[in-house]
């Protein structure tokens, strides 16, 4: 199988999963709880102060934020999802932590691309503490920014270890001196 399809395998994967499980929790809630309404197990409800599924809408940003935007997030996230999908085979092929940030941006961005485009709003349920009620898609997108900040210290991490592991006065090939001024 070619590289490239294989990486877009996982890339559409990854996303996939998260975008039928944010759907799957999103219909499930509108479904059985009703609008403004809250729920949890009775076994469960000493949790209530502090967690509990709640059905709201949301026509702003993640976490309710910049509220009646609707059309502004549902262009940005177009564009959203077509940076993801064009610059994905630009990834180095060992970065899996930046391969497994971009799937799970995608799954959030195209999880909530596509209420905004059925109902004109986002479905919100997870409500934890005094936190902003998310979705499955903005925690997605979410803990994606965490492993791409995870990511990008280990690899420069390995980066930094690779150098000090290097005798001194070695220079790099001029190849490679080359190609960072051309990028550069």
């Amino acid at each position: 199988m070619n590289s490239k399809v294989r990486d877009y395998l996982m890339l559409f994967g990854v996303a996939g999963v998260l975008v039928a499980l944010d759907q799957w929790t999103k219909w499930w809630v509108r479904e059985n709880i009703e609008f403004g309404g809250q729920w949890l197990p009775e076994s469960l409800l000493w949790l209530s102060p502090y967690a509990r599924l709640v059905h709201w809408y949301n026509s702003g940003a993640a976490f309710g934020i910049f509220q009646n935007g609707n059309l502004v997030f549902t262009i940005l996230a177009f564009i959203v999802v077509g940076a993801i999908v064009y610059y994905y085979p630009q990834v180095e092929l060992n970065d899996w932590t930046l391969k497994l940030a971009m799937g799970m941006q995608l799954g959030g961005a195209v999880g909530n691309l596509i209420d905004r485009l059925i109902m004109q709003k986002v479905t919100d349920f997870i409500s934890i503490g005094a936190f902003p009620v998310f979705n499955i898609a903005d925690a997605s997108i979410s803990v994606g920014v965490a492993v791409l900040l995870v990511g990008v210290w280990l690899n420069e991490r390995e980066e930094k270890l690779k150098a000090a592991q290097e005798p001194p006065g070695t220079e790099p090939p001029l190849e490679s001196i080359t190609e960072s001024v051309k990028e550069g």
